[in-house]
């Protein structure tokens, strides 16, 4: 009979235990995601709350009461956190329900599937309670970018008939485009592959997960957020073999991603080459330099590596997973599946971007290493973690925060791509543009 009261109407609760149940916990932040993935609102606390929410149609829109609790200033804070172009989210109302039960509800702008959930004490966060806003149906990546080509490419006028002018003029426009500025010529022409280069930049942390922070303040999440944005420029202006190449990021805004997710991303769209941003940071602020990460099946290169794998495969905890919808055995399949040949030719990325990014900074070790990042985990593509700097070093926080060194890296990284390129050409597939 309780079990039926409680899942009537659609009803979604979390139980706890009795002990568990908050009685007078206290609210100590809230804060709204927006994103085009997703929208999360999400409210800290002192001590585990427990909710019931039911999803309502007409308007869509999520009501959730919480027990425990009276009406406080923090919770009224959400209402005007709410931005207006929250691609999920109207407005968040709150009102105290009855005694000890504050009633939020979430009005929506689409039909959205709700998720809700809660997360352990983890890093400097107490206890979260986590609504996450996702689409009904999501868009295919991999058109979206085939579409944004196809935008940029101007189609030539049509040619007026017996209008010699005309035709010629029809002719030039159709002519291939001169190479870019950041495009090598190879010594020995590659095998023209005739179809789009998809670069997955994939800056790491977001959201709810700020990664690492300098002694100034700076956020890791932000700073390679910036510089995958200035790579994603040079990207789009370019290409390979005068074939043309598109950037595809994984996180485009301040939000948070899981690590298998991100993985799926890029092998959604097909990605010819994975690059996952990050700015390390260690106990001490002597360490610093850039490194570039592989792969390893076989464990560590280096205990340094081991560490900073491990460092950055807890993202997800720190972030905030749905541990209840997420099937960890498909995502686990996913990440089983890297192969020897991709390893392989990771190191060879690795190495071509090593060597670029030298010219521009100090290294912290002169060659890739390996470890077993869950992010680098594709099978089928190329992947290479970059730890741009140690963020926890004073001046190389300062650097990461200029803008004139943030170009100088994304210009580095570039000429590795077209490096990788030049003595790796992308195989031919049937993306074509």
């Amino acid at each position: 009979m309780r079990r039926r009261e409680l899942l009537h109407g659609g009803s979604l609760a979390l139980l706890l235990g009795t002990a568990q149940i908050a009685r007078g916990a206290t609210i100590v932040a809230v804060r709204v995601w927006p994103a085009p993935d997703y929208s999360r609102v999400t409210i800290e606390s002192d001590a585990r709350l427990s909710i019931t929410s039911t999803q309502l149609a007409a308007p869509p829109r999520l009501a959730v009461d919480i027990q425990g609790l009276d009406l406080s200033p923090e919770l009224r804070e959400l209402v005007g956190k709410v931005q207006t172009d929250d691609p999920f989210i109207a407005g968040i109302r709150a009102s105290q329900h009855q005694p000890g039960v504050v009633r939020m509800v979430v009005d929506l702008k689409q039909a959205a599937v709700p998720q809700v959930f809660t997360l352990q004490p983890v890093a400097a966060y107490q206890h979260r309670l986590v609504f996450d806003f996702h689409p009904v149906k999501t868009v295919d990546p991999l058109e979206a970018l085939i579409n944004d080509r196809l935008r940029d490419r101007p189609l030539p006028p049509p040619s007026p008939a017996a209008d010699p002018l005309g035709e010629l003029i029809a002719r030039q426009l159709e002519r291939p485009a001169p190479p870019t500025p950041f495009e090598p010529a190879p010594t020995v022409r590659p095998q023209k592959t005739d179809r789009l280069i998809i670069i997955a930049l994939d800056a790491g942390h977001g959201g709810e997960d700020p990664g690492a922070v300098g002694p100034g303040g700076t956020r890791e999440k932000d700073v390679v957020l910036q510089i995958a944005h200035r790579l994603k420029a040079r990207i789009n202006a370019s290409g390979v073999n005068g074939n043309p190449m598109r950037a595809f990021l994984t996180r485009d805004a301040d939000f948070f991603v899981p690590l298998h997710v991100r993985v799926q991303k890029a092998r959604r769209v097909q990605a010819d080459l994975f690059l996952s941003l990050h700015a390390d940071a260690f106990f001490t602020p002597s360490a610093r330099g850039a490194s570039v990460f592989a792969l390893s099946r076989n464990g560590a290169s280096s205990s340094a590596a081991r560490w900073i794998a491990d460092k950055e495969n807890k993202s997800d905890l720190i972030g905030g997973i749905n541990v209840r919808s997420h099937d960890a055995q498909v995502a686990q399949a996913i990440l089983d599946m890297s192969t020897t040949a991709q390893i392989k030719d990771s190191l060879k990325l690795g190495g071509a971007l090593l060597g670029e990014i030298g010219n521009v900074g100090r290294l912290h070790k002169p060659q890739v290493e390996q470890a077993g990042f869950a992010v680098l985990k594709a099978p089928d593509i190329p992947s290479v973690l970059v730890e741009t700097a140690f963020i926890s070093n004073p001046e190389e926080e300062a650097r990461l925060r200029s803008e004139a060194y943030q170009e100088q890296l994304a210009d580095a990284i570039m000429r590795g791509i077209y490096r990788y390129f030049s003595a790796n050409p992308p195989l031919a597939r049937s993306r074509s543009v």
